[in-house]
């Protein structure tokens, strides 16, 4: 997890330097290179595996369904976290917008900034470790209420406004990573012979949610500023460390 998150993180500085020097489109033909390499290393590399169910592809799409239905745990830790994943791409949508905009930051500029991002990777292994000892609920709300708080510091502005936006990235990408892997821990223990399966119903939820995000950043930061963007992003995670305390005890 720390690896694919590290991508996604440093994706976002890459392609704000790649987008200056070298125009949009580059990013693209760049992405779809990338994408071609790993495709060759998977097809040389990843080792064959063959399942012991003899369930067809459509059986197994028709059962996503009912593993969604049968657990409780699945559907709360899947809202969780996309509601936290909203609020982080409503933020790193929104966050360009707002370096370009307040701050005269250029694309390569954006770039460096958004390498403040990728001190959330480390969030993983720490939340294995907390999961692993069994402190899963008070690592979520930890890292839900740091959500919700981590909006706050972005309001200041100033010669300091730089530093308590870069603060906000920061804490907010620790958190998401945090609460992210937290639920795949949970959501694994639910059934060993399905976790492929609820994972990618927990994935899908994931990017439902940062699709939302990111949809809804560009109209509330033209109405109502970076302050839209702040009360909406705590507000997301709000609502999730309500569900969380709502929530059954497990």
């Amino acid at each position: 997890m720390a690896g694919l998150l590290s991508g996604i993180l440093l994706s976002r500085p890459l392609s704000s330097v790649l987008a200056q020097y070298f125009g949009w489109r580059a990013v693209f033909y760049i992405a779809a290179a990338m994408t071609l390499v790993t495709v060759m290393i998977i097809v040389t590399t990843l080792p064959r595996r063959v399942p012991q169910h003899r369930a067809t592809y459509a059986g197994l799409l028709a059962s996503l369904w009912h593993l969604f239905t049968r657990y409780a745990v699945l559907r709360q830790r899947s809202l969780y976290q996309a509601l936290l994943f909203a609020a982080f791409s409503l933020f790193w949508t929104a966050a360009p917008l707002e370096l370009a905009g307040r701050y005269g930051l250029s694309q390569s500029q954006i770039g460096i900034f958004a390498l403040v991002g990728a001190l959330g990777a480390i969030a993983a292994p720490v939340a294995g470790r907390l999961a692993d000892a069994g402190y899963t609920r008070i690592a979520s709300y930890i890292a839900m209420i740091a959500a919700a708080v981590s909006f706050i510091p972005g309001i200041a502005g100033g010669a300091g406004g730089l530093y308590w936006l870069a603060l906000t990235g920061i804490v907010l990408d620790f958190a998401v990573q945090m609460n992210m892997v937290l639920g795949q821990r949970a959501i694994y223990a639910l059934d060993a012979a399905s976790r492929g399966r609820l994972n990618a119903l927990y994935m899908t939820a994931i990017f439902a949610g940062g699709a939302v995000g990111s949809a809804l950043a560009s109209a509330l930061y033209t109405h109502l500023g970076w302050t839209g963007i702040v009360a909406a992003g705590s507000g997301l995670a709000v609502i999730s460390l309500a569900a969380l305390a709502l929530a059954s005890k497990r």
